[in-house]
């Protein structure tokens, strides 16, 4: 069949850089897809190429992705396309699943019985816990637990040696190596591994056993590999095993969507590709048909500044219909109220992204008060068992039940108590005697100096107190008069949480009802049915990589959140910094281009240097708002005072839709402010400590509020 006659019978329709990806089909072939490009149509329509225009054998094809999902989309869509028979005779796997046939295929041919695969996370979960309370002698929270299980699995992908394990456990601040070592010995001694080990085994199989890649490696010829950029290097390492005889590889990806660093990705493999395989070919995708083209032109222009990439230039296919839309907020917290009314109006497929899971909780706390609809598209319970949102929980708990001992031992040494362990163990032994509190025995304990007993004091005065005032103030008394702060930077704990946690706290009257809420927000997640009919979405961009939106909203993307640090000196940073920086760079990028229309950016007085780099000099022209996701303009006025516009009833809702709690407003007279109340009646504004109020439909149709 020739191009002209595939193109007419499967409707065929491709630009030219798509056209020169499906027919190169012979060596290696690295292909850079840029998002919204056409990656998947081009595979799929590659491998119909392979076989009806070339001749070649399906069953000799295979065809890599990332997850099984991937796996059932492209075989569905190769169907559709070509045929559920032809579809049936084509190999779509994922890395683990080639691994497992070459441990198949192994244990057949030799007769040996290989491990089982242990694929129940809860008995994972159970074995972790085990080693690192003999380990690390504390019970590991749920995130401890997901952070070792995240760490093997890292150690295991990016085929760490013994040094850098050592350097890697200096980061992870645990026993990493021992842990490590003994869940290895574990699995061993019961015959059991892990997806990971699947993948290490059978890579070590290979090495080694000639035979054993021979024969693989005459069953696929032709290898494809979706998501390159995703690829672990231990996978990288399997695929080229495979393909080092024939070299027929064709790779998509592109390293400006790597955001998997934490999961062992390895997009180096990409940049290395020519390194690897002299003489490949390396083909662009760069037109973008899913963005508005302002969204296009302003992300291309962010990426352009990462260095560890190819040489390539986004380009949009779309016209510029939308200008992306900064809203200038006066802190975090007035994001949620933003968020809150756009949801409630809520007809359009609209996405709020954000970094971190945490990052939405406090506006998940909102919805749910309000019963207002939303989805999840991932659901992560890890803030609540974090070991900072657990300290204050107990020391919450502990000032209102000062007998409890169990609750005193967890968080005495947390505090400025100043007493030692066997101090502390003696103490509680007295109180569960005598039936008093940790507070009266401790002051009465004749192991305890003046200085001791004073600070012991300081605190049971606190704790009293603390039980009386708003959940916020509480959680202030106890970070930074009770020792709770020293304690962290002792600890090398990072206290990012405390900010969502005062979020969560500002709304409740008392720190013990914070503790309630906590508990029935966790619950409230947990077992959340998810309406996939619901228009207003909730995810990590990390969960929303592939997807696409009509409308998104990037949240907390601000300095110490999104990026975490940035380097003092990018040309002389080392390696390992600017490969962090970059990849969150990447993340910024890849949120960004999740929308198809519309694209909103928070941006606050605390710095949001992505958010402005994106909406720079360079940017397409900006459009600042405090509005809903309505194109809304309020009118031009002058500088001076003029009599006020009498507002039809609608206009005037408009003007008050465009405005929450904590908005940044400008008066022309008063300057910059923040709103800090509103109603139909009357808006309050405080101009740099100086509160004004306001006539609602005065002020509106003044034309001095300029948003």
């Amino acid at each position: 069949m020739t191009w002209q006659e595939f193109e007419q019978q499967f409707s065929i329709q491709l630009n030219e850089q798509q056209k020169s990806a499906v027919q190169s089909v012979d060596g290696p072939v690295l292909l850079l897809a840029v998002p919204g490009s056409g990656k998947t149509t081009v595979l799929v329509t590659r491998l119909g190429y392979m076989i009806y225009c070339k001749g070649m054998n399906p069953g000799k094809i295979l065809t890599v992705t990332y997850t099984v999902a991937a796996t059932k989309d492209m075989a569905d869509r190769f169907a559709v396309k070509f045929g559920q028979e032809m579809a049936e005779r084509l190999e779509f796997r994922t890395i683990n699943g080639i691994c497992a046939r070459v441990i198949q295929y192994y244990s057949w041919k030799t007769g040996r019985m290989a491990f089982q695969l242990l694929t129940d996370e809860k008995r994972i979960t159970a074995m972790l816990s085990g080693i690192y309370q003999q380990t690390e002698r504390v019970y590991p929270t749920e995130g401890d637990l997901k952070n070792v299980r995240t760490l093997i699995t890292y150690i295991k992908n990016r085929m760490l040696n013994e040094k850098e394990i050592q350097k890697l456990e200096e980061e992870a601040e645990i026993h990493l190596a021992a842990i490590y070592k003994e869940y290895c010995r574990q699995l061993r001694k019961q015959q059991l591994m892990d997806y990971d080990d699947q993948m290490v085994y059978a890579y070590n199989m290979l090495r080694k056993i000639p035979e054993l890649l021979a024969y693989f490696q005459e069953k696929y010829p032709y290898i494809c590999v979706d998501e390159a950029q995703d690829t672990s290097k231990i996978q990288h390492a399997i695929i080229a095993l495979l393909a080092s005889k024939s070299e027929n590889l064709f790779m998509v990806g592109d390293e400006d969507q790597s955001i998997y660093g934490f999961r062992a990705a390895y997009p180096e493999a990409l940049l290395e590709f020519e390194h690897h395989y002299p003489g490949a070919k390396v083909l662009l995708m760069e037109e973008n048909f899913r963005s508005d083209g302002n969204i296009v032109l302003a992300a291309d222009r962010f990426i352009q500044k990462n260095t560890l990439r190819h040489e390539k230039h986004m380009r949009p296919s779309k016209e510029r219909k939308q200008d992306v839309t900064e809203i200038s907020v006066g802190t975090r917290k007035a994001q949620y109220s933003y968020l809150v009314k756009v949801a409630e109006g809520c007809t359009t497929q609209t996405a709020v992204l954000y970094p971190e899971h945490e990052c939405v909780l406090p506006l998940i706390d909102l919805l749910e008060r309000r019963g207002i609809p939303y989805r999840m598209r991932n659901v992560e319970l890890t803030f609540f068992t974090h070991r900072v949102v657990q300290d204050i929980s107990n020391i919450v708990k502990l000032a209102a039940d000062p007998k409890n001992t169990d609750l005193f031992l967890l968080i005495y040494y947390k505090l400025n108590t100043y007493i030692r362990k066997q101090d502390a163990l003696q103490i509680a032994e007295l109180s569960r005697g005598k039936n008093l509190s940790v507070w009266e025995t401790a002051l009465s304990y004749e192991g305890l100096d003046g200085y001791a007993k004073g600070n012991i004091k300081s605190v049971a005065t606190h704790m009293e107190h603390l039980l009386t005032e708003p959940a916020s103030r509480a959680i202030h008394r106890i970070v930074q008069f009770m020792g709770y702060q020293d304690y962290l930077k002792r600890s090398e704990i990072k206290d990012t949480k405390l900010d969502t946690l005062k979020m969560l706290a500002s709304l409740e009257e008392t720190p013990l009802r914070l503790v309630e809420r906590l508990n029935e927000l966790r619950k409230l997640i947990e077992k959340k049915e998810q309406d996939q009919t619901c228009p207003f979405i909730l995810s990590t961009i990390h969960a929303s990589k592939g997807l696409e939106y009509d409308t998104v909203y990037l949240l907390d993307v601000v300095d110490g959140i999104l990026p975490d640090q940035i380097p003092v000196n990018l040309k002389t940073a080392p390696r390992e910094e600017l490969e962090t920086y970059e990849e969150e760079r990447r993340l910024f990028y890849v949120g960004a281009t999740r929308a198809k229309n519309r694209l909103f950016l928070f941006t606050m007085k605390q710095t949001s240097s992505f958010c402005d780099e994106l909406l720079g000099k360079a940017a397409p022209k900006k459009r600042v708002i405090q509005a809903t996701a309505g194109n809304i303009h309020l009118p031009e006025a002058d500088t001076k005072a003029a009599a006020p516009k009498a507002l039809s009833d609608s206009e005037f809702q408009k003007f008050m839709e465009q405005l929450a709690e904590g908005v940044m407003v400008t008066h022309k007279i008063f300057g910059q402010g923040v709103v800090v109340e509103l109603n139909e009646k009357k808006i309050r504004i405080d101009f740099d400590g100086e509160v004004k109020t306001f006539s609602s439909r005065v002020l509106a149709g003044s034309g001095m509020l300029r948003l």
